[in-house]
């Protein structure tokens, strides 16, 4: 069983980063969770708006207790609103942040092994940084689109 390597999250976030930096979006911060929810790296550029680790945090926390990637919770909370209040108020007013940007990250087996958060740019384009830095590593993004 191969979990997710500290090697593989650093491309995650090196990759995401220079993605970001080529299409000229804002200051990112990238956050690398395993599958237990353990964090395994994490970087903020210099400029971010405050708070955005918290928000990066909340999207990659949020993918990883509902099994799904933050674009499908994004579209649940418009289905389900009182259900994604529900389970936000649960989890604590930083751990469910519903739109896109969270990123689950599965192995080519399809096994579940992290999930990745990002926040700095808008919605989609955090997506966009976010599965080049999965795919970066050899590995399987699932945004929940």
């Amino acid at each position: 069983m191969i979990d997710l390597t500290l090697e593989a999250a650093r491309i995650v976030v090196a990759t995401a980063l220079r993605t970001a930096r080529e299409r000229h979006l804002k200051p990112m911060a990238v956050v690398v969770y395993d599958a237990r929810g353990a964090l395994r790296c994490v970087e903020v550029e210099d400029g971010a708006s405050l708070r955005r680790a918290e928000v990066a945090c909340g999207k990659a926390n949020g993918s990883l207790a509902l099994g799904m990637g933050s674009r499908a919770i994004h579209t649940r909370a418009e289905a389900q609103p009182y259900f994604v209040a529900a389970i936000s108020h649960l989890a604590g007013p930083d751990a469910l942040v519903p739109v896109p940007g969270g990123v689950l990250i599965r192995g080519k087996d399809g096994r579940l092994l992290g999930a990745v958060g990002i926040s700095g740019d808008t919605s989609d384009n955090d997506e966009i940084c976010a599965v080049a830095g999965i795919e970066a590593a050899g590995l399987v993004a699932e945004t929940g689109a």
